[in-house]
């Protein structure tokens, strides 16, 4: 295997919303700093995300000087403080689990609202809240945000090569919402790693990704298409899931770069 690197950071502010690409990502207790704080949730709790709701896909988040600025086809500019007022929570609800969230305010409410045609808050996950990653495949002490299930995914920019090798037309690697790409091995050579070192934090893979709908939505125009689920179906199916990409939880803190050489062990 050819020495492996970071080839792309990606992080994604707002649960459902366009990522933003990085060149360096701090790791916090949740993930990438910043990552997956903020989510969408519909007037009972529920979150929000582009399963149901593709035309999230459409909502830029710009960060910067301790505030978030979302812009959105056909909407002025909202601009958020990164640090809302944590005096009041209230519970929503991700999956499975229910946890105290902070609210954004009324006119970032009233934005989503406008925007998605329905009834929806903007919130965030304070700092005083813990999530706990399944138990099954973590330790206790690892946390997630508001990401699905855990604090990153990993895909490597061969598995994205091999994939659209056998599509008509090819696909963005956005398509797929990874943290971290990797460049410098064979596709699907991430199946086989038990643990990754970058940037002097230890990543244990924790379990294959089984990927959705989401990863045939255009990252740009929310638009749906047919791919690459029924291609990946011919060759990445196991036990009825498709597998794409690798979920992984983090030892330690430290910041990644783009050309940082990983260390791997095998399983």
């Amino acid at each position: 295997m050819d020495e492996v690197r970071i080839a792309g950071l990606f992080a994604y502010p707002v649960k459902g919303c366009r990522g933003v690409a990085l060149d360096a990502a701090e790791v916090g207790a949740r993930g990438f700093a910043g990552d997956r704080e903020w989510m969408v949730v519909g007037s009972d709790g529920g979150f929000l995300s582009q399963r149901t709701h593709p035309r999230m896909a459409r909502v830029e988040v710009a960060l910067g000087d301790g505030r978030l600025v979302f812009g959105a086809p056909g909407m002025a500019d909202l601009e958020v403080s990164a640090a809302a007022d944590e005096a009041t929570t209230r519970p929503v609800t991700i999956w499975r689990d229910t946890v105290q969230a902070v609210s954004a305010g009324p006119e970032a409410a009233a934005w989503f609202s406008a925007f998605l045609g329905l009834d929806c808050d903007l919130v965030r996950m304070p700092a005083s809240t813990r999530r706990r990653v399944d138990p099954a495949r973590a330790r206790p002490g690892d946390l997630v945000g508001f990401a699905d299930a855990y604090p990153f995914l990993l895909v490597s920019q061969g598995s994205l090569d091999e994939l659209n090798r056998r599509l008509a037309t090819p696909l963005p690697m956005d398509c797929f919402r990874p943290n971290l790409v990797v460049d410098g091995c064979p596709p699907h050579a991430e199946d086989g790693w038990r643990t990754l070192v970058a940037g002097g934090v230890t990543f244990r893979v924790a379990k294959p990704c089984a990927r959705c709908v989401v990863t045939a939505t255009d990252q740009r125009t929310g638009a749906r298409g047919d791919e690459p689920l029924g291609t990946l179906a011919t060759y990445r199916l196991r036990e009825g899931k498709i597998l794409f990409g690798q979920n992984l939880v983090h030892d330690g803190r430290g910041t990644l770069r783009i050309g940082d050489r990983c260390a791997l062990e095998l399983r």
